[in-house]
């Protein structure tokens, strides 16, 4: 029995799968990961990605932040891929009972998943720091240097910058749809980015299965690995 076999065995037998996927998902619809040879990670900027995108550096400097955000963060023409779409239709089967995520861009949402947990938050969101009014993507897009809302404060993402701690709601119910799980995958991470990647330490069910193409630190746990684009192994599930 070849691996994707070996994968829709245990994927016919669950009925309560969690996916927990990285950069690497996102990659395949065009969105640019940090930590690649051609990631933000190896660009030229005058600040290293890790520092702009930091709390400190978007108080001090926020017009070099946003400068920064719009040209490398902000991806409003991908479109959901392979994975995104099976996920959304394992879900609508009652496969699959949460997508838990590290990626900022909302295509699981956009694919059709109901069920997500935004660990890092959403570009798709921005909210003012003053009066706490809601702002969409477009709001940023459209504005100059810094983004003030109507009543004068600034505008910031929903996203959780370095020196920032996850939402506890979202932690939660993340640990809580893992913790349930009979079957997890992982797919396109690497597993390097805490307290994100620790979250996985929750999954006591009967199938842990690790989907990437580089190696991570939970493969020797792993009871399926493929070493495998996440799109092309999706597309191969038989849903």
């Amino acid at each position: 029995m070849d691996k994707i076999e070996m994968l829709n065995e245990i994927v016919s037998k669950s009925e309560r799968i969690v996916f927990f996927g990285g950069a690497g998902v996102s990659t395949e619809s065009g969105i640019p990961d940090f930590r690649s040879v051609d990631g933000l990670y190896n660009q030229q900027w005058k600040y290293p990605p890790e520092t702009i995108l930091s709390h400190t550096f978007f108080i001090r400097k926020p017009e070099e932040f946003y400068r920064f955000y719009r040209a490398k963060m902000i991806c409003t023409d991908a479109k959901p891929n392979a994975a995104h779409l099976k996920l959304a239709e394992l879900e609508e089967k009652g496969k699959l009972t949460a997508v838990v995520t590290q990626n900022i861009d909302g295509l699981h949402q956009a694919a059709g998943s109901k069920k997500v947990f935004e660990l890092h938050g959403s570009v798709l969101r921005n909210y003012c720091e003053k009066c706490r009014k809601f702002h969409d993507v477009n709001y940023i897009i459209n504005s100059e240097g810094v983004p003030h809302c109507e009543c004068g404060g600034i505008v910031k993402p929903d996203v959780v910058l370095y020196e920032e701690g996850l939402d506890d709601d979202t932690v939660n119910g993340s640990v809580k749809a893992i913790s349930q799980a009979d079957t997890l995958i992982i797919g396109g991470t690497s597993l390097n980015v805490y307290p994100a990647a620790g979250l996985i330490r929750y999954f006591k069910g009967n199938s842990l299965v690790i989907i990437n193409m580089s190696p991570t630190q939970m493969d020797s746990n792993a009871d399926l690995l493929i070493c495998d684009r996440i799109g092309n192994v999706f597309s191969q599930i038989n849903a």
